[in-house]
């Protein structure tokens, strides 16, 4: 079991920044793919941003040219740096990192209001 814990989530006004960070109890470095995920109420949960191994970024195209995901193996922690946030960007934010398997966090609310 890989334990995910996110943090930075809260309450920001439209078109305000935010910065989401996930730590991972393991070494990071040999994860296939660590990533974020976020599920709105009655909505199913979607990709939000992946990086792999090797670097390569992945966005949903509701948050491209907003949002910046980044990995830093020595903290062994993924980030998600989030700018121009709009209320439909409302939702539990999950990390997750495949290591073989695909291991979960607990999520972290954002909530997007003025």
């Amino acid at each position: 079991q890989v334990q995910l814990v996110e943090s930075g989530g809260g309450l920001v006004q439209p078109g305000g920044p935010l910065r989401l960070s996930c730590a991972a109890a393991v070494s990071i470095f040999s994860a296939d793919v660590m990533g974020w995920y976020r599920q709105a109420p009655v909505k199913q949960r979607e990709l939000v941003a992946t990086i792999s191994s090797g670097g390569s970024k992945q966005y949903g195209d509701s948050v491209k040219c907003r949002f910046t995901i980044s990995r830093d193996n020595a903290r062994k922690t993924v980030s998600l740096q989030m700018n121009r946030l709009k209320p439909e960007d409302t939702a539990v934010y999950y990390c997750s990192g495949t290591w073989g398997s695909v291991y979960w966090g607990q999520g972290t609310q954002v909530t997007v209001s003025s």
